[in-house]
């Protein structure tokens, strides 16, 4: 035996006592303590708030920073010296739509995802608990609230422009397919980065009604960031995954993962950096891209493929790396807008 193989087993013990223990309280298996979802809401909404994954708002936030980038690109982009603040600065009411659509359509996707995958799910020790395979739901009630959140999502979605809206209709495709590819592909997670990156598309065409490099650029390099987050998320199931026959990049890059990681990530840094000079953003915003570099740089170099809550951590720290890039545009247009002023 493996010196390690003890305390993995140990952990992995605890691990199933805690899964244990939160479903017999109602709560998913992989629900955080404490959230305000088991304090507020009465428990017969619980189960729809797991659905939505309303109590775990790492999905909802890694979604809604495609959009925010994109938005804060395009506000910036080809800035001149006497262009006043406000305008260099995304719309406080686009990032507050974006935010919302976030929310409902990340809840619709993972409804969704959880009717597709209702007998993966009861086969999997870590998402046996949610509502549909431990019973809470009904189908036909999942249904009914993954149309009520996809309602939600498409009043946001009209409050768009005329060349917006067909795109934003057009990542529904991409959605529908996405919980079928784990059952087909290896790579599961490429199609989940064209689906969680579409609104890097989506800023830049609600503020300029078209599409340009800069914000395919955006696109391209969010994708790579997706498959690279989600890839350390998926080692959490690899085990798992394994017995029931669904594939991902976890299980096809093995021990090379961190290897992957080095090339999805600085493929990642690359076409920000590329999106960034198209758009002539000022240098300024590159410190935050070179933050965000140094927190990949991090995760790959702490990842312990075979530590599931590390995993887990260092999957949900990507939610750092939205605010460092994001944070970066906001102070490269503050720059262009206060430069005059110095």
């Amino acid at each position: 035996m493996r010196p390690l193989d003890g305390a993995r087993r140990c952990c992995h013990s605890s691990t199933m006592e805690t899964i244990q223990s939160k479903a017999a309280q109602g709560r998913v298996a992989d629900a955080p303590s404490g959230h305000w979802v088991y304090k507020i809401l009465p428990r017969w909404l619980w189960p729809y708030a797991q659905l939505a994954r309303w109590d775990r708002p790492i999905g909802w936030q890694l979604l809604l920073w495609p959009c925010w980038w994109s938005a804060a690109l395009a506000a910036s982009a080809y800035p001149r010296p006497a262009d006043p603040l406000l305008t260099l600065l995304p719309s406080p009411w686009f990032l507050f739509l974006f935010f919302v659509g976030a929310v409902a359509m990340r809840g619709a996707g993972c409804t969704y995802n959880d009717i597709v995958d209702q007998d993966i799910d009861n086969k999997v020790e870590r998402t046996r608990s949610r509502p549909l395979p431990a019973g809470k739901v009904t189908r036909r009630q999942a249904w009914a609230f993954l149309v009520i959140q996809a309602l939600l999502g498409l009043v946001v979605l009209l409050q768009f422009n005329d060349f917006a809206i067909p795109l934003g209709i057009v990542s529904l495709v991409i959605v529908a397919v996405y919980p079928f590819m784990k059952r087909f592909t290896n790579w599961p997670q490429l199609v989940l980065g064209l689906a969680f990156s579409w609104g890097a598309l989506m800023g830049w065409a609600v503020e300029f009604g078209d599409l340009d490099g800069p914000a395919i650029m955006l696109y391209i390099g969010s994708i790579l960031w997706v498959i690279g987050y989600d890839t350390i998320y998926a080692h959490q199931d690899k085990e798992d995954d394994a017995i029931v026959g669904v594939r991902s990049t976890a299980r096809l890059f093995g021990d090379n993962t961190k290897t992957w990681l080095v090339g999805l990530y600085g493929g990642t840094l690359v076409c920000f950096a590329i999106a960034f000079a198209s758009a002539q953003v000022p240098v300024v915003a590159l410190a935050g891209l070179i933050a965000a570099g140094a927190h990949m740089a991090r995760q790959i170099a702490v990842l312990d493929i075979d530590d599931p809550d590390q995993c887990l951590r260092l999957f949900k720290s990507n939610n750092q790396v939205g605010w460092l890039i994001f944070i970066g545009l906001i102070g490269g247009a503050l720059w262009v807008a206060l430069k005059p002023l110095v």
